[in-house]
């Protein structure tokens, strides 16, 4: 499907999780002693092994222009978390655009000393050329605005979905600290994980093979545009246009013209709705609904675009139609998508009648008078294929990498001299000292405690679940951080963690979310900054300068979340509550929707009353095992068939979660996902190549940086201010669907919906 692994790296790193290539590296010690560099061929093609150890890092052009555009970065992604379409900014924007600003810097800004008074301290606000070493570390605080703040998720829900009073200094300790955790584990594992040459870490060489390309000296074509030039242009596009679905005509977010064909046909709707339904005829006229939740269709390769193709088809076309109209857990009592829990007679469920009010705890006597907790099918098959994708990862990694995991950890163990670019970091620059790796783990570990067990316990999680939760990063950060590195795929812990405290301490739901929040997050954000360790490893970065960036970038990150976070939810009235929000409303939050159901299922009613003996979706366990196995078939025929490349590229864990997004992600986001990503990774790729490779990155960057930028803007001069758009009824952030969110079994009663007899 694509033509060339190093194609498939390069889309990788822009915001896409999906895997590399199905490549197997063996160990070739012989070669890395004859060629004196890395054992890994596609680091020798792509990581010059010389370094400048002169060039200047920690500049004040890299704090100045680093902490504006973590902050920048940080502050819209939470900003748009809680919009109707979620777009993520990633710090590609920020990679192109500071290059220019930094060359800027370097020409007009004066090159005196400046001396800090009472002190020995001078620098100077421009030490020459603006250099590729700065741009790395800015971009790498960039990124660290990029990362999202799991945390901010139990403040949302804890004050507007539960509408519970919360200590804003635990819940800013809460923030800090699941976010800084993540480097004591990474001071632990540097050494096997970013210091051995193989242990790799693939999506790390697209950044460096962008950077050099950035800082080439590029000629203006005739009658063609520098990158930078094409980069604007599409720029100012963007935010131009984003004017008319975010302010105008907000309605083109969303187009279903099936239901306006069948206005007064429930069924008609379930199939056309871009946002209730399945989405056939559905699509967007905003970059914002492309993007956002499955990220840049542009920046991920077009074998995993085919890949999630097939498996949102075999889901959505056909396991889904056929599990609710064949009334499969009573699935036509409720909506067919939803992301809502709902009682017996298919109303939201009241989880007042399950809570104590005082303690905040599970009222095992209220449920048994009430009802049990049912969701959508799409909403449970959801779940079920987490399931199955977390077992399809383990699987299809340990079939198709095992081997060369196991040789290149061996390796990394027995290496003591590293290669090239391990020797230079060794000569030129001092190490990160591992006390201070230690001293920040106590320190973080603390804040943890302190923000637990203290301010009465409101986040209610016991020293001992605390404890457990660090166990459970420990114990993955290693072996998911070997399969990341070596072969680009990972695995969240979220449904394990949240599945474990579920059943080990049920009826609490902050208690479950704050768990799962240390022991997934923790983990992730080791894995995030070992990869950007190694990012400085490959760009001669020293690594005392890459430290504090990354702790510096991540604090100033947590800040800023957490800060726009508190502002909006204590600014925007009925702030993530669609039915009491104004007609246009944007302010739906739909990933914090889902993030509090969670917090039902797994911590107020628990695993045991919803997917154990006691619940009513036993029979999605199973989907563990379907998901161990499926990799087989594949594995098998792959090494029966070898000249036949293309069964490689068959993905099963990407192909199980190609629906995995919803229900936060719509029917609509993924079809304008995928015409757009098959269009410029299939078609443009194959017919214009050389388009593609200059301008396919810039594009996105582009897109998403218009859009970013208009939307600020808008809400700070208009609708900030209460100056909403013409009223008509293009306004409504809605595809016009309101029968596809109807029941079709008998007798069930909802607001504004036919009653089936």
């Amino acid at each position: 499907m694509e033509n060339s692994d190093s194609d498939d790296m390069m889309s990788v790193a822009y915001g896409s999780k999906k895997p590399v290539s199905d490549k197997v590296h063996d160990v070739d010690e012989s070669a890395v002693e004859e060629e004196n560099d890395s054992p890994i061929e596609e680091v020798r093609l792509t990581v010059p092994i010389t370094d400048d150890p002169t060039l200047p890092c920690l500049t004040f052009r890299t704090w100045f222009l680093g902490i504006i555009s973590c902050a920048a970065i940080g502050f819209l992604n939470q900003f748009f978390s809680y919009r109707q379409n979620a777009l993520s900014i990633t710090s590609v924007s920020a990679q192109i655009l500071v290059l220019p600003i930094g060359k800027l810097m370097a020409a007009y800004l004066p090159r005196k000393e400046i001396h800090i008074p009472g002190t020995k301290w001078s620098f100077s606000l421009n030490p020459g050329p603006f250099n590729l070493k700065e741009h790395c570390l800015i971009t790498i605080f960039a990124n660290a605005g990029a990362t999202s703040v799991y945390a901010v998720n139990i403040v949302t829900i804890i004050k507007a979905f539960y509408h519970r009073k919360l200590n804003p200094v635990a819940a800013l300790l809460l923030t800090h600290s699941t976010q800084l955790l993540g480097y004591g584990w990474a001071g632990i594992f540097r050494k096997y994980l970013v210091d051995s040459p193989y242990m790799w870490w693939p999506s790390n060489l697209v950044q460096v093979s962008l950077f050099r390309a950035l800082h080439d000296v590029e000629v203006r074509r005739k009658g063609g545009l520098t990158r930078l030039q094409f980069f604007i242009l599409v720029l100012v596009s963007s935010f131009s246009y984003y004017i008319v679905p975010n302010y105008l005509f907000q309605s083109i977010t969303a187009l279903s013209f099936v239901c306006w064909i069948w206005k007064d046909s429930v069924t008609a709707q379930q199939i056309g709705a871009g946002i209730r339904g399945l989405g056939i005829g559905s699509f967007a006229l905003d970059w914002a609904t492309v993007a956002s939740f499955l990220g840049s269709p542009l920046a991920t390769p077009g074998f995993a675009i085919i890949n999630m193709l097939v498996g949102f088809i075999i889901v959505v076309y056909i396991v889904l139609p056929i599990a609710y109209w064949n009334n499969l857990y009573n699935a036509k009592r409720f909506p067919i998508l939803s992301p809502h829990v709902f009682d017996s007679n298919g109303a939201p469920y009241n989880i007042s009648a399950i809570i104590n009010e005082k303690t905040f705890e599970f009222n095992n006597q209220g449920y048994d008078n009430y009802s049990k907790v049912y969701l959508s099918i799409v909403f449970v098959f959801t779940y079920g294929l987490s399931f199955a994708s977390l077992a399809a990862t383990l699987s299809h990694v340990a079939l198709f990498y095992g081997g060369a995991i196991w040789k290149q950890t061996k390796a990394s163990f027995q290496d003591k001299s590293g290669d090239v670019h391990t020797r230079l970091m060794r000569k030129n620059y001092d190490p990160v000292p591992q006390w201070w790796f230690y001293s920040l783990l106590v320190i973080v570990i603390g804040m943890s405690f302190f923000a637990c067990e203290g301010f009465n316990r409101q986040l209610q999680l016991p020293y001992w679940g605390i404890v457990l939760a660090f166990a459970l990063a420990f114990a993955f950060t290693l072996p998911i951080g070997v399969i990341m590195a070596t072969t680009n795929q990972g695995t969240g812990l979220n449904v394990i963690s949240e599945m474990i405290i579920g059943f080990m301490y049920q009826g609490k739901p902050l208690a479950n979310v704050v768990f799962k929040t240390y022991g997934t997050i923790s983990m992730s954000q080791a894995i995030t900054f070992l990869s950007d360790f190694k990012l400085g490893h490959y760009m001669k970065i020293p690594p005392k300068s890459m430290f504090l960036v990354q702790l510096t970038g991540t604090f100033v990150t947590s800040l800023v979340y957490f800060g726009t976070a508190w502002w909006l939810l204590t600014t925007i009235d009925h702030i993530c509550d669609p039915s009491q929000l104004p007609a246009g409303s944007p302010w739906t939050c739909p990933g914090d929707d889902v993030f509090y159901s969670a917090s039902i299922i797994w911590g107020v009613v628990g695993p045991l009353r919803m997917f154990g003996k006691l619940g009513i979706y036993p029979q999605m366990n199973y989907f563990f095992l379907f998901g161990l196995v499926a990799p087989l078939p594949v594995w098998y025929f792959a090494r029966r068939y070898p000249e036949k490349k293309w069964i490689r590229l068959i993905n099963i864990p990407v192909l199980i979660s190609g629906a995995g997004n919803l229900p936060v992600a719509k029917v609509v986001n993924y079809m304008c996902w995928f015409s757009v990503g098959l269009f410029f990774n299939f078609y443009v790729y194959r017919r214009f190549k050389g388009w593609w490779a200059r301008h396919n990155y810039i594009l996105s960057a582009g897109l998403e940086a218009g859009v970013a930028f208009m939307a600020t803007l808008c809400y700070f001069t208009l609708q900030f201010r209460g100056i909403s758009g013409p009223s008509w009824w293009g306004q409504a952030v809605d595809d016009h669907c309101p029968l596809a969110k109807c029941p079709t079994a008998p007798g069930i009663v909802v607001e504004g919906c036919p009653v089936v007899h």
